[in-house]
């Protein structure tokens, strides 16, 4: 498997098809959350900077994994670098993939944000909330909220860094 560190053509679509597909299968999100998913990472390609982290796991059958680390967006004020659309392809989940692209996202961080990181996610996803436990990650705040298109106890957790 090869990780690129640039959207190359069909990438974004296929990420966004990978959470459509994903979290309408396991979680019954509807196309609302397929389209914000395309309407935020739209909105980041045209923005990205240079010190932005795109990291794209692709093989024989196109994307497999998928982490991007934006570090302008708009949203963060002093909470770091935004971690956003990580997901992995069932046929990748459980190989070490996803703690592979979470190391480098963390090194960047290091690198650009004095490693201070946070995301957005929901309860329930326990083997991401592991990894990013496992990565410093620490559960900031958590409300019932509709903000996919459907209500789930959505969650934000932070990452300190080296202050």
């Amino acid at each position: 498997m090869d990780i690129t560190h640039e959207f190359c053509p069909g990438a974004i679509g296929q990420i966004i098809q990978m959470h459509g597909v994903h979290y309408a299968e396991h979680w019954g999100f509807t196309s609302y959350f397929e389209a914000k998913v395309a309407h935020q990472i739209a909105k980041f390609t045209q923005d990205k900077q240079d010190t932005d982290l795109v990291l794209i796991a692709r093989d024989d059958q196109g994307v497999a994994a998928s982490l991007i680390l934006d570090l302008h967006d708009p949203e963060s004020d002093d909470r770091g670098a935004h971690l956003r659309w990580f997901i992995c392809a069932d046929r990748c989940r459980g190989t070490g993939m996803g703690r592979k692209l979470m190391s480098l996202a963390v090194a960047h961080a290091e690198a650009h944000s004095n490693g201070k990181m946070w995301l957005t996610t929901f309860a329930g996803l326990e083997p991401a909330l592991h990894l990013y436990r496992s990565f410093g990650f620490v559960l900031h705040a958590e409300n019932e909220g509709d903000v996919w298109g459907t209500v789930v106890n959505e969650q934000e957790y932070h990452r300190a860094g080296n202050n």
